[in-house]
């Protein structure tokens, strides 16, 4: 393939008007990830060492979001084309020297693979100026066409709105994807014109200028699925949808049972391991990692979480950012917890809220039980010892320590530590009052009879 360095030039300074949105269309997300950064991760994998993303309006938005990444950014300040989009990138480039990928910040599914075999198409001992992603969609719209023979070899490029009738029946589509060396690049680019129906500098003239120099550009087919582009809120359903069912099917080939798939929504970074059972309507956010022989159970929604080996989870269990289950520990139907950790085997089978608290080995936490964790305007921790056992109904009020073995009987608020294998009661004393809700109903039912 040679040793060539490689750039990407990703174009997203379209206006994004069909998205209606306030947010910039590349920063959608996609299980949870914004389209834009499925792109990047995947031309990092890749080996491009250098990314400028060009951007128009809304370029601050896109700017905040890839800045952690040390990704470029380049300005289109008057949208003229995908042509000159790309010759924006040209000063970021300037002391780069290599092959240059152009793609877009809304074709979230372009892989790796796909953008390795392009780079080697242009390396290839046939030496062409210009390598060109084409494919096969089932419907062809408005794609631009390629007119190529059976050995990928480029006779003509034309957008849609300047095709013939007969260039318009041929099925191989432009994707726009294009590989090219940078000392070819801007040089191509500062040729191009705008002499057709849109008025519009287009990024595939480079091919024309290429060839009418007598050299040579080339197609490289690939999957139509990854390289759908984004557009509408429809379309990045449609994108969602794929994108859940390759992961599913990656799941259940990887050793996980999922009783309803269609049902489960795993986030870009979901990792599950082998024997994990997962029922119906579950839903994966950002930053779960699960361990083997886990049970989640219905109804539950999972983010920032690890969940260690033989856990089981839910039915109806909403875990939060900060969350971490140990071996065999056991969360039920209707308990949220937020930056808490679980010892092994400890237990919160219902009613109950867990904030910025640990809980000790085999602890048992009792029907509900709330950490009161937050004064309005601080969050404080709360402790729990091994073995310890809270009775339901119970309050702990932060900051406190319950000690190893320590007992908190049901209904108690608790706003002082308590010690190893101590029994904490903080009720008010029971009054007993004989006869006196006979006389009360009997006097409310007599002003009733009465009217009053």
């Amino acid at each position: 393939m040679g040793e060539q360095a490689l750039a990407a030039i990703i174009l997203a300074a379209g206006q994004g008007t069909r998205m209606k949105s306030d947010l910039h269309k590349v920063l959608h997300p996609v299980a949870g990830l914004p389209m834009l950064h499925h792109l990047l991760e995947s031309l990092t994998a890749a080996g491009a060492a250098r990314q400028v993303v060009v951007v128009g309006a809304r370029r601050e938005q896109v700017e905040a979001s890839v800045a952690p990444r040390g990704v470029e950014i380049a300005h289109q300040a008057e949208q003229l084309g995908t042509a000159h989009a790309a010759l924006q990138a040209k000063a970021a480039l300037a002391d780069f020297d290599g092959i240059a990928i152009i793609c877009f910040g809304d074709t979230p599914f372009l892989t790796p693979e796909t953008i390795l075999k392009l780079k080697e198409r242009l390396l290839a001992g046939d030496a062409p100026r210009v390598a060109v992603l084409g494919f096969v969609p089932e419907d062809a719209k408005a794609y631009g066409r390629i007119i190529a023979d059976d050995s990928g070899n480029i006779a003509k490029m034309v957008e849609f709105k300047d095709a013939s009738a007969e260039e318009r029946a041929v099925r191989l589509c432009n994707s726009g994807v294009t590989a090219v060396r940078t000392s070819d690049l801007w040089p191509l680019l500062e040729r191009v014109g705008n002499d057709n129906a849109a008025g519009e500098y287009y990024l595939p003239d480079i091919v024309m200028l290429a060839l009418a120099d007598g050299d040579r550009a080339v197609v490289v087919e690939t999957d139509p699925d990854e390289l759908i582009g984004i557009n509408s809120r429809a379309e990045l359903a449609e994108a969602e949808s794929i994108w859940q069912a390759r992961r599913r099917a990656q799941a259940m080939a990887e050793g996980a049972t999922l009783i309803a798939p269609d049902t489960v929504w795993f986030a870009h970074d979901t990792v599950i391991g082998r024997d994990v059972v997962i029922q119906p309507n579950v839903v994966f956010g950002p930053g779960v990692t699960i361990a083997d022989n886990v049970v989640i159970r219905a109804f539950c929604e999972i983010v920032g979480t690890t969940i260690a080996d033989g856990c089981i989870v839910g039915p109806f269990t909403r875990l939060r950012p900060g969350t971490e289950m140990q071996q065999g520990s056991r969360v039920g139907n209707f308990v949220e917890v937020k930056n808490a950790v679980l010892g092994a085997g400890a237990k919160a089978n219902h009613l109950t809220y867990l904030g910025d608290a640990t809980v000790g080995a085999n602890a048992n936490i009792g029907a509900g039980t709330i950490t009161c964790n937050y004064d309005g305007y601080f969050k404080y921790q709360t402790v729990i010892g091994d073995n310890a056992f809270i009775g339901s109904n119970s309050a702990l009020i932060a900051p406190v320590k319950i000690g190893r073995d320590a007992i908190v009987a049901a209904g108690s608020a608790v706003s002082r530590d308590v010690a190893d294998g101590e029994l904490r009661m903080v009720r008010a004393e029971q009054l007993v009052k004989p006869g006196w809700a006979d006389r009360f109903h009997d006097a409310m039912r007599k002003k009733k009879r009465e009217g009053k």
